[in-house]
């Protein structure tokens, strides 16, 4: 059947022909034209089939020091927060659990400077390792995926839920100045520079607000705000497309986070709510000055009792 249908685009309405196919649901696990190889192959491909964001892939097939190997290793730059993911065929099963958290816990041991995730993707995810997942992710960011395999004609689809995504991610009580150390041009060379002339402007903030010196730091995955020869930062600020997301820790984060949200901006709180992150451009710098002002005061009180 083919139905007529419209949408929006740039304020024209566009209409569009849509026709209705059946799909076939079909189980991957036992049959001879696809493996996990083949399904690692098409996640590789494309990292967005996920759900989690445009995601580069670090390594496949990642040896573990303590045996075994990682399926796939993914890294968030927007967020700096890197995935063990492990991929299976079929249901759920303890082994890939434990696997799965086994291989999380040895990198973010590994790494500590990054966010680390759990990710556990299976065709089917059991009300019973749900249940235990769940439990499991109120100590541990944790993120269980569904795929559905479907058959439409002599094509297959691959249809990836999140059913579980537990992402309070995990990071320092203290913003220690971590990470490869990088020039202005890294970062210049990476983006466009909308990131950096809102770093620009954050810092002479800051300036204004201090009477220590202080300067940005430029870290291979962050930058941040900080005095010379200190170990730890007033904020730390991660790259977007458009701004940057601002960072900084605070006992008071839950308050910020709905004082941020309340005048449009997206914010989240981190670690119990004593870290805050919120996305910030150039317009809204401008639109939000006393606010974020005022957050940055409190940035710097911190840093400096």
């Amino acid at each position: 059947k083919r139905y007529e249908n419209s949408s929006f685009y740039g304020g024209e309405r566009i209409p569009m022909n849509l026709e209705y196919r059946k799909a076939e649901s079909i189980t991957l696990k036992g049959n001879p034209g696809f493996s996990e190889i083949w399904l690692h192959d098409r996640i590789a491909e494309d990292t967005a089939l996920l759900g989690l964001g445009d995601l580069e892939v670090i390594e496949r097939e990642r040896r573990q020091y303590a045996g075994g190997r990682l399926d796939m290793l993914l890294y968030d730059p927007e967020n700096n927060a890197r995935y063990e993911v492990e991929v299976m065929l079929g249901a759920t099963d303890p082994s890939h659990i434990i696997r799965c958290m086994e291989y999380w816990d040895i990198e973010r041991k590994r790494y500590p400077a990054y966010d680390h995730v759990a990710v556990l993707v299976a065709e089917e995810v059991t009300s019973r390792f749900l249940n235990v997942m769940t439990l499991l992710a109120g100590s541990i960011p944790l993120v269980a995926i569904q795929l559905n395999a479907l058959k439409i004609g002599n094509q297959i689809v691959l249809d990836f839920v999140k059913v579980l995504d537990q992402r309070a991610l995990r990071v320092d009580d203290t913003q220690e100045s971590v990470g490869e150390d990088v020039d202005r041009s890294t970062w210049e060379s990476k983006f466009d520079g909308r990131p950096l002339a809102v770093a620009d402007q954050i810092l002479e903030k800051v300036r204004e607000l201090t009477d220590i010196p202080v300067e940005l730091k430029y870290k291979k995955r962050h930058i941040a705000i900080s005095s010379p020869g200190s170990f730890f930062n007033i904020v730390e600020m991660n790259a977007r497309k458009k701004g940057l997301r601002l960072g900084a820790v605070f006992s008071n984060s839950n308050d910020w986070k709905e004082r941020f949200e309340e005048v449009g901006l997206e914010a989240v709180t981190l670690k119990g709510g004593t870290r805050i992150r919120v996305i910030l451009d150039e317009d809204s710098m401008q639109q939000h000055a006393a606010l974020i002002e005022e957050f940055l005061k409190q940035a710097v009180e911190g840093y400096q009792s």
